[in-house]
């Protein structure tokens, strides 16, 4: 078995530090950077390029809508044309740190918001994956398990990767319940231990209403901004080894 442990990071802004990336670094294989839509900035996502690679990361883009104040998480209406665009634009940002620092653009991710939406809205999953495969279109589309969004990515023919969450709680459709909900994010490592457990041993995960469903997941992400996350996913990552399971960045197409 492998699994590939992603973190989304880059998410600091002019002197507002968030998270710490650079012990989170040590520990996950892939790196999802923001764009500077959401989070981050011109600088932001030049020094974590740089450290990405110095850490011998995978690194992708993490494109998410204009909604720095409310972190991306809010729902924008936007075209399918304007989403098209707005990808674009964020993935060819990061992509030109990648080539100063001579690095290849592995994956991309949409954010939040932007994320959910694409899980369901076959429209704008199509937007996201063109935007990819049209500017990058050797990378890897990470998307939630059994989303539209993994859908129209092997549809246009991008090599996707179906993606769970090892702090987020589930619903019984395979969606990961709002965060405005009580008990939407694990915050005990027991829970997340379990869960990861069942990810990735059994391809299950148990929803808020103790349903078992199936899933196959290809990576696993963690919140970069997340509380002890550094410690949590190397406790992870020590007991997923400790069972043969091989932890690895996934392969580009």
């Amino acid at each position: 078995m492998r699994i590939d442990l992603n973190a989304d990071v880059g998410e600091s802004f002019g002197h507002y530090i968030l998270g710490d990336d650079q012990a989170l670094f040590k520990v996950i294989t892939s790196a999802n950077i923001a764009c500077g839509f959401h989070a981050g900035d011109f600088t932001v996502m030049n020094k974590t390029v740089k450290a990405a690679k110095d850490n011998h990361l995978s690194v992708g883009a993490h494109p998410g809508f204009p909604d720095i104040q409310g972190f991306g998480r809010r729902n924008i209406s936007m075209s399918e044309t304007e989403v098209y665009e707005m990808v674009v634009y964020q993935i060819g940002a990061l992509q030109a740190f990648c080539h100063i620092h001579h690095v290849a653009l592995t994956h991309v991710k949409p954010h939040g918001a932007l994320y959910n939406i694409a899980a369901d809205d076959a429209t704008i999953a199509s937007a996201i994956a063109q935007a990819v495969f049209d500017i990058a279109p050797n990378a890897i589309l990470f998307g939630l398990c059994n989303s539209q969004l993994l859908v129209a990515g092997n549809n246009i023919g991008l090599k996707t990767a179906g993606e769970a969450f090892a702090d987020r709680k589930y619903d019984d459709t395979g969606r990961l319940v709002h965060r405005s909900h009580p008990n939407a994010v694990l915050t005990h490592f027991e829970d997340i231990e379990k869960q990861v457990e069942n990810i990735v041993m059994k391809k299950q995960v148990e929803t808020s209403s103790g349903k078992m469903i199936e899933i196959k997941a290809d990576t696993l992400c963690f919140h970069g901004d997340g509380k002890n996350v550094v410690e949590i996913v190397r406790k992870t990552r020590k007991i997923l080894e400790a069972k043969n399971v091989k932890v690895a960045p996934l392969e580009m197409v």
